[in-house]
C-alpha cells in the first residue's frame, strides 16, 4: 500500500518513475522513512506518521518548521532540508503526508563509539541555530508535567503484566523525575531561539567527518538552556545509558563558542535532563494500543523499557553530571578552539 502510495507521489510531483525496490530505512521512532530510486538518483522519503498529523496543532507546527528550516539552510548551517515541490514542501497522496529528501550518502554515528569532537561540532551547530534569532524576555509556556501513572498502571494490568510489574517497580522514580523536572522548567531564564531538539545522533549524518543535521520538522522557537543541556546529555551517552562526563565538556565548549547568553546556572536545571518522562508517556500510549499496527506496539513497549533505563541512569549519575556542568559557571570564550 504504501510504496503505491510512494509511486504515485512521484509521478505527481514529476520525479518520475520509480525504480523497484523501495527499501524501508531502519531508525525512526515516530514516522517511517524509505530510499527510493526515480531518474537516476536517490531520495529519502518520509512517510508522516497518522497519529501525530491527527494532533490539533500538527499541521502548523510542520509548516512553522519550514519556514525555520529555510532560515537555517540560508544561513549556511548543514542541514538536510526537504525539497520543494511547486510551493510546497509537504506532499499529500490519498490522505497520507509526505517530505522528500535528497538521499545523503553519510552515515549517523554509533551511539557507543560518539567522540568528543563529534559533541564539540554538534554543540556548535545547535549554538549557531541559537544565536540566529535570539529573543531575550520573551518565555515558553511553562510546561507543567502530569502524567497519570496510576492511569497507566491500571491499564497495564489488563493488557500486559509485564509493563504493570515495570511501572510499578519503578513509581517512585518516576514521580521524583516528575517533580524535578517541574521545578526546573520553572527556573528556566525567558529566552527563546530557533532550536532543533531532536538533533540527537540518530539525527546527524557525517560524511568526511563533517555533521549534517536530518529530519529537521522538529524545528522550533524553544528555550536554548533546556535544549542543549539535554542534547548535551544524549551525545554524552544517557541514550545508552553510558554517561560520558569529558563529553558534556565538550559539547558545551562548541555551543558557547556560537552562542553565549551568559546563563551559568544548568546543574541547578538538571532536572531537565527528565524530558524523557514525555517520550516514556507516548510510548506507555503505544504499547497500550494507540498505536497504526503491531510493529509500532512492539516498539512503544520496547521504548518504554529503554526510556526508564534512561532515567534510572541519569538518576544514579545526577549528582557526578551537576559537578560537571558545575565547571560552567567559570567558563569563557577566551581560549576555545572550534
Amino acid at each position: 500500500m504504501t510504496e503505491q502510495k510512494i509511486e504515485k507521489l512521484f509521478e505527481k510531483i514529476g520525479l518520475g518513475g520509480i525504480e523497484r525496490p523501495i527499501e524501508t530505512v531502519p531508525g525512526g521512532f515516530l514516522h517511517r522513512m524509505y530510499k527510493v530510486h526515480a531518474g537516476g538518483n536517490a531520495y529519502a522519503v518520509k512517510h508522516l506518521n497518522p497519529l501525530i498529523v491527527r494532533r490539533p496543532d500538527a499541521l502548523s507546527n510542520f509548516t512553522a518548521a519550514e519556514k525555520l528550516e529555510d532560515l537555517i539552510e540560508a544561513a549556511g548551517i548543514p542541514i538536510v532540508a526537504a525539497l520543494r515541490f511547486g510551493s510546497r514542501k509537504m506532499q499529500e497522496v490519498d490522505g497520507d503526508l509526505f517530505y522528500i529528501f535528497n538521499w545523503h550518502t553519510g552515515q549517523t554515528t554509533d551511539w557507543y563509539h560518539i567522540t568528543s569532537g563529534q559533541c564539540r561540532l554538534v554543540g556548535n551547530i545547535l549554538g549557531r541555530m541559537h544565536a540566529l534569532d535570539p529573543k531575550p524576555g520573551v518565555s515558553a509556556a511553562a510546561e507543567i508535567s502530569r502524567i497519570d501513572f496510576d492511569l497507566y498502571l491500571r491499564k497495564s494490568e489488563i493488557t500486559d503484566r509485564g509493563l504493570s510489574l515495570l511501572l510499578s517497580q519503578n513509581e517512585a522514580l518516576l514521580r521524583y523525575a516528575e517533580e524535578e523536572l517541574n521545578k526546573a522548567r520553572k527556573l528556566l531564564p525567558a529566552i527563546v531561539c530557533i532550536s532543533d531538539e531532536d538533533m540527537d545522533p540518530k539525527n546527524v549524518m557525517w560524511e568526511n567527518g563533517k555533521p549534517s543535521v536530518i529530519d529537521p520538522e522538529c524545528l522550533e522557537y524553544g528555550n536554548p538552556v533546556s535544549h542543549a543541556l539535554q542534547l548535551s546529555l544524549q551525545w554524552s551517552g544517557a541514550t545508552i545509558c553510558d554517561i560520558s562526563l569529558g563529553h558534556i565538556r565538550a559539547f558545551f565548549d562548541g555551543y558557547l563558542h556560537a552562542y553565549d547568553n551568559g546563563f551559568r546556572g544548568y546543574a541547578e536545571v538538571f532536572g531537565l535532563a527528565y524530558t524523557w518522562l514525555e517520550w516514556l508517556e507516548y510510548n506507555l500510549k503505544r504499547a497500550l494500543g494507540d498505536c497504526i499496527d503491531e510493529k509500532e506496539k512492539r516498539m512503544g513497549v520496547r521504548e518504554v523499557r529503554n526510556t526508564i533505563d534512561r532515567i534510572r541512569c541519569l538518576y544514579e549519575n545526577e549528582t557526578s553530571i551537576k559537578q560537571e556542568l558545575s565547571f560552567l559557571q567559570h567558563e569563557s570564550l577566551s581560549g576555545r578552539i572550534i
